[in-house]
């Protein structure tokens, strides 16, 4: 899944998601505080637009140019808000400690020896900060030729890793509205805050 692969599936349609915040970030987040918040794996920026629009500053990254245009386009009036940025987290860590909330809906994030780049987004917290992580839940999804679920992280997984300087708010699967034409019924959702 790189930048190629995400390019083609930006190109091959018109508009890939429905335009509307996941549900999730609109549960978990609408008590938080305004500050600053990475949104990784932005695509057309719905839950970018959100963020901002409740007062947040956004640095919103994607690894395709034209998800990333798609969502600037279309959010012309909160420019001052939003910063939109063309990143692969494997390979450009964000920022350390700067981030109220790190916002991580649906992004493939890929197992790796020695967790560097989940390490990454959980350095890019602030202390007092948010990290909310949601998937598709595992038994949801289906292993075929090119893809096996179990190489991506799971809120399961990252749970163990956070360590005693995090306090974990959330960590479950739990039903979701259903889109029509999608066989993805639950998701599974880590919701911890920094301490120190």
């Amino acid at each position: 899944m790189d930048a190629q692969h995400w390019e083609d599936v930006y190109r091959s349609r018109e508009k890939v998601s429905s335009g509307n915040p996941n549900p999730v970030l609109v549960s978990e987040a609408a008590d938080l505080p305004p500050g600053q918040a990475l949104d990784v794996g932005c695509g057309e920026g719905a839950d970018t637009l959100w963020l901002a629009r409740r007062g947040w500053q956004v640095t919103a990254i994607d690894i395709s140019a034209t998800a990333l245009h798609r969502a600037a386009t279309s959010a012309t009036d909160l420019t001052e808000r939003i910063a939109w940025a063309q990143a692969d987290v494997n390979t450009t860590p964000p920022p350390a400690a700067a981030f109220d909330l790190v916002s991580v809906h649906y992004f493939p994030l890929h197992r790796q020896p020695g967790h560097p780049t989940l390490h990454h987004l959980l350095d890019a917290v602030a202390p007092g900060g948010t990290l909310l992580f949601t998937t598709h839940a595992r038994a949801d999804l289906t292993p075929t030729d090119d893809f096996d679920p179990d190489d991506y992280y799971q809120p399961g997984d990252i749970a163990p890793l956070l360590g005693p300087t995090w306090n974990v708010l959330i960590n479950e699967t739990r039903p979701r509205p259903t889109p029509p034409g999608t066989h993805h019924t639950h998701d599974s959702i880590l919701r911890a805050v920094r301490l120190s």
